[in-house]
């Protein structure tokens, strides 16, 4: 194998695949990258038994096709660490000789056949298609609420629930504390699922397919299947493993909390961040708490730490004329939820009293619901 890359897209490619490199492995050649080229294209391949991608890199000069095995780590540095606009890769039996520019590496390499293929995405199954910028927005608004602990060994919950039924792709997150869910326009194509299975996504795979969702325009196709997921945009291919297990009723525990939800406050993103964050500041690790107070016309919020100090924070609510009612809230999990809300202008807090799980709604196609704090 032999060509030459331009070093910014290589560099691209090489970090936006390193992601599905693992850290420690018992496999060593899983900790290089595989590489193939043929034509223009140099394809990139990392692979950790559960996460994998399949890179395309276009525009290079091939002067001989091939494939080979790279030490992901070291031709990373070599490309951040050097100048010039073009990079040549020649590749022999047992090396592969680097040029940048006046410099000079040799990589140790090893044999191809090693490393471990990815499935392929497979068009004559069922499988969806959704905009990149659809998909990447649904995914920063619900991927937040995903357990990032082990919840008593409910593994579960550690993984998106992914779903595709109709004209629409629903994406759903919780810790038991909190749940996301985000509803988008999809195509469905291919035959009904025989068995009624749920799709599990872990978050390693949903932040590479992310990663990889640079053009709000093209089209991603998604493939789920009993026990793993395909992924497929216009340069690459995610493959995925999914989480086992058995995930809460999200649609009875959204209904149960809409049916009592008497009062509906409209809050400005943009205000409503920017006073939970400056009520937040005095909160510490044993009082993380922002207590709330709405009444007509605007909303008051305390929080006190017990060597922090105190604050009181105030937000006008012109829209608002409803009842007092009081909530308390961790206000990370606002913090999160507001933050991936970019873009919106308002969006409707949906509840019943302190004691009840509240509702912020945007929309149709996105709710989130949040416990509240006791006392």
């Amino acid at each position: 194998m032999k060509l030459t890359c331009p070093r910014n897209g290589l560099l691209t490619a090489c970090q936006l695949v390193s992601a599905a490199v693992p850290a420690r492995t018992t496999k060593e050649i899983l900790s290089s990258i595989k590489a193939v080229a043929q034509d223009d294209a140099l394809t990139l391949i990392a692979f950790d038994t559960e996460v994998g991608i399949r890179y395309e890199l276009r525009g290079n000069n091939v002067s001989r096709p091939g494939s080979a095995i790279l030490p992901i780590n070291q031709l990373t540095d070599i490309l951040k660490n050097c100048s010039d606009d073009e990079i040549l890769l020649d590749t022999g039996p047992e090396v592969t000789k680097v040029k940048a520019g006046t410099s000079r590496y040799e990589l140790p390499t090893r044999p191809v056949d090693e490393f471990p293929d990815l499935p392929a995405f497979d068009d004559a199954g069922r499988y969806h298609e959704v905009t990149a910028g659809i998909l990447r927005a649904m995914i920063r608004r619900t991927a937040f609420a995903a357990d990032k602990k082990d919840s008593g060994g409910r593994f579960a919950l550690k993984g998106v629930l992914w779903e595709a039924e109709g004209r629409t792709a629903r994406l759903v997150a919780t810790d038991t504390k909190r749940l996301a869910l985000c509803e988008g326009p999809a195509s469905v194509y291919g035959p009904a699922d025989a068995v009624k299975a749920t799709h599990l996504v872990p978050p390693k795979a949903i932040a590479l397919l992310e990663r990889n969702l640079t053009d709000d325009g093209e089209l991603v196709r998604i493939g789920l299947r009993t026990n793993d997921a395909v992924f497929q945009t216009e340069r690459s291919m995610i493959y995925t493993t999914l989480v086992q297990g058995r995930y809460p009723p999200y649609k009875d525990i959204i209904g149960q909390t809409r049916k009592g939800a008497a009062v509906q406050i409209p809050l400005p993103v943009d205000g409503f961040l920017a006073r939970v964050r400056q009520a937040a500041i005095v909160t510490d690790d044993e009082s993380k708490r922002v207590d709330m107070r709405f009444s007509a016309g605007k909303v008051a919020m305390q929080a006190r730490g017990a060597d922090t100090g105190s604050s009181e924070v105030e937000l006008p609510l012109p829209d608002y004329d409803g009842p007092e009612v009081s909530i308390a809230f961790d206000p990370s999990y606002l913090v999160e939820f507001l933050r991936a809300m970019e873009g919106e202008p308002t969006v409707m807090l949906e509840m019943t009293d302190g004691t009840k799980p509240a509702l912020f709604k945007c929309g149709d196609s996105y709710v989130y619901l949040v416990m509240p704090l006791a006392g």
